[in-house]
């Protein structure tokens, strides 16, 4: 078989296994994410798993840079990459995915029995609290989101220069004579 036929059978025996399961997605046919431990797991991590050409004659590609491995720290990334490849260079001229998302869920606490996560922490102080000790620290005015079809109104009622023609808002028209007058308040 040619390795192009192979890759052709796992991808079908994948997803006729991971069918319905929220942990794997295929991302391509050649590049597939498992998710490792429950979404809320503090020890869950990610896989990413890229077939090289001549897959699996030669070892697939194994990445841990998804965002949601951002908690991981870099040596607990390191280890499990290692324990990875060794299961790889046993598994190497066969189909060996199932068995590296499989071997992964079963050791997944050993893999990340040193884990401590990172956390980067956000605080909060209440508005109370915010003094201002100059011109740097100004609070910045929040501009108000208009959706597509509000744009597209004012855009409508523009002339070319950009400018709403005048009396386009009958109120403003109604508080400019109310402070003015008329013509007939001579």
């Amino acid at each position: 078989m040619t390795a192009n036929e192979d890759q052709e059978m796992e991808l079908e025996a994948l997803r006729s296994i991971y069918e319905g399961d929220e942990g794997f997605k295929e991302i391509s046919p050649v590049s597939f994410q498992f998710r490792i431990g429950d979404l809320e797991d503090t020890k869950a991590f990610i896989l990413d798993i890229t077939w090289p050409e001549m897959y699996p004659e030669s070892a697939p590609q194994i990445s841990l840079d998804a965002f949601f491995n951002n908690r991981l720290s870099a040596e607990t990334k390191q280890l499990i990459l290692l324990k990875l490849e060794e299961q790889v260079e046993t598994n190497l001229g066969t189909a060996m995915m199932y068995t590296l998302f499989e071997w992964a869920k079963e050791n997944q606490e050993g893999l990340m029995e040193n884990h401590k996560p990172v956390v980067t922490a956000v605080t909060l102080t209440p508005s109370s609290e915010v003094t201002s000790t100059g011109p740097t620290s100004r609070k910045r005015e929040k501009k108000e989101q208009l959706t597509k079809s509000q744009k597209r109104r004012i855009i409508n009622r523009t002339d070319n220069k950009g400018e709403l023609p005048r009396g386009w808002d009958w109120v403003d028209v109604i508080k400019h004579l109310s402070k003015t007058g008329g013509k007939d308040d001579d």
